[in-house]
């Protein structure tokens, strides 16, 4: 047997160190309007050398004496803040490896830290959606490799009701993997909470949630649903007690029962859309015809550096302690500051950007919305992609269209025969406008909707004007029919 040997050694390795400061800025910047404000007043009440001025007592002469005591302290080293990199929230994605220390911390920096980096880099501040919720069970699910990453693809295919938005076999084939694999992994994925996720139909989802609850396929429920569903939603009773051979009270209670299972198992982790939206931004036309943007800054406290404070630092009456932590304090409460003009002027500029895109949007309406990509509006304004989605989360502009999340105006779309780009939400404006004008007698099919905008010079295929007839909530063609 070999003798266990000890030794040391000495290496140089890099950690990643996520700065406060940037941790803090990050949470500026994707902050909520009411967050934001939370957040300012916390950092109000544990820090003394920042102050809330009102929004009447804010003067001219205030700013000048703030610019001139700023100036003034600048003679000192300790005290010159101004210096200060404050651009980070634009390049944000370079400086956060400038985070890393090049001191040996017996950690090294691996790709399993790098795609932790990232993972927070892309991560917005948001409920657990569908997807997390699936993928945290899918971590703990026993398996190969392989059949995990096929069972990760079908939990990205999903749509917002939970169900498959593709079909198996095309599932394997972009994902180049075997379709027998994503066979298993369809079936292991209804095993999910919540019951009728991983479905390909309401049908499908119904009849999950049935077999979960231990219904025989032969129970009268899950018969109604197999053989005759179009019947059920008819509520066509006397049809299916003739066709089943059962009682009426006994149709009625199997109805009852289909009537208590979710019909949208993944709606339930869709954001709450019941809440008072406060728009960060206005964006209107004035009355010489000019389109104007307008940054709500009520909500933000005026915050100003304590100039009995700053003169407290400038004299050598406090002790070393006392003035270590002012300094911190000091420093802290300028990055603040800061880190909230840099936010406010970051969602300013992408205001302005998306009016230079979308203009036809803000004088048209939703029809008019044209594809857009937050690329697009990161090189327009030279920043990091990922600077723009958190500056767009959960933030909100009031437009003469309506309020709309900053995240609608970026969509992918067509083209028109024309060479035109039309927006995906425009189509669905169109579908939805299209079947408003039908006549109930005899409502348009999806395909009779495809013809119709080929018309307007716009290809599209069956399936998806299904799919964007179903996100608008719009029944199928039978459904809608109304006899006079």
């Amino acid at each position: 047997m070999c003798a266990q040997e000890f030794q040391q050694s000495q290496r140089q390795t890099q950690s990643q160190v996520l700065a406060p400061q940037l941790r803090n800025s990050l949470k500026i910047l994707q902050a909520p309007a009411t967050e934001l404000r939370t957040t300012i007043l916390e950092e109000l009440q544990n820090n003394p050398i920042l102050e809330e001025l009102p929004l009447d007592s804010i003067s001219v002469e205030d700013i000048s004496r703030d610019k001139e005591e700023d100036s003034s302290s600048s003679e000192s080293d300790e005290l010159n803040f101004d210096a200060e990199d404050f651009s980070i929230l634009d390049r944000l994605g370079e400086d956060v490896r400038q985070q890393f220390s090049e001191e040996n911390s017996g950690q090294s920096f691996t790709s399993e830290d790098e795609a932790r980096r990232e993972h927070f880099l892309n991560s917005l501040v948001l409920e657990t959606s569908l997807q997390q919720h699936l993928i945290q069970q899918a971590e703990l699910t026993p398996c190969s490799d392989t059949e995990r990453d096929a069972l990760l693809y079908l939990i990205g295919s999903l749509d917002d009701h939970g169900f498959l938005t593709e079909n198996l076999p095309n599932c394997a084939l972009q994902a180049k993997l075997p379709l027998s694999l994503f066979q298993t992994a369809a079936e292991v994925l209804k095993t999910f909470d919540p019951p009728g996720i991983g479905t390909v139909d309401l049908k499908d989802c119904l009849d999950t949630q049935l077999d979960r609850l231990g219904k025989d396929p032969s129970s009268l429920p899950r018969r109604i649903l197999r053989d005759h569903f179009q019947l059920l939603v008819r509520r066509r009773i006397p049809e299916l007690g003739r066709l089943t051979d059962c009682k009426a009270e006994e149709i009625q209670e199997a109805i009852a029962q289909i009537g208590r299972l979710d019909p949208a198992p993944g709606k339930r982790f869709a954001p709450d859309s019941n809440t008072v939206v406060n728009p960060d931004v206005t964006v209107y036309l004035d009355e010489y015809d000019q389109w104007q943007v307008h940054l709500h800054n009520d909500y933000i406290p005026k915050l100003r550096i304590n100039a009995t404070y700053k003169a407290m630092l400038t004299k050598n009456s406090l002790s070393k302690n006392e003035k270590e932590f002012l300094l911190e304090r000091l420093r802290s409460g300028k990055f603040l500051i800061n880190s909230i003009e840099q936010r406010q002027q970051t969602i300013e500029r992408i205001t302005r950007k998306l009016l230079e895109h979308q203009r036809e949007f803000f004088e048209d309406g939703v029809s008019k919305l044209r594809p857009l990509t937050m690329n697009t509006i990161a090189e327009d304004i030279g920043v990091h992609e990922t600077t723009i989605s958190r500056a767009t989360a959960n933030k909100y502009i009031r437009s003469p269209h309506g309020t709309f999340p900053f995240k609608y105006f970026f969509t992918t779309g067509y083209k028109s025969a024309a060479g035109d780009a039309v927006s995906n939400k425009s189509v669905q404006e169109m579908i939805a406008q299209l079947i408003e004008d039908e006549n109930p007698a005899k409502p348009f099919s999806d395909q009779a909707i495809v013809n119709l905008l080929q018309e307007k010079d716009i290809k599209i295929a069956r399936r998806t004007v299904a799919k964007y007839r179903e996100a608008l909530g719009i029944l199928a063609t039978n459904l809608r029919r109304r006899y006079p």
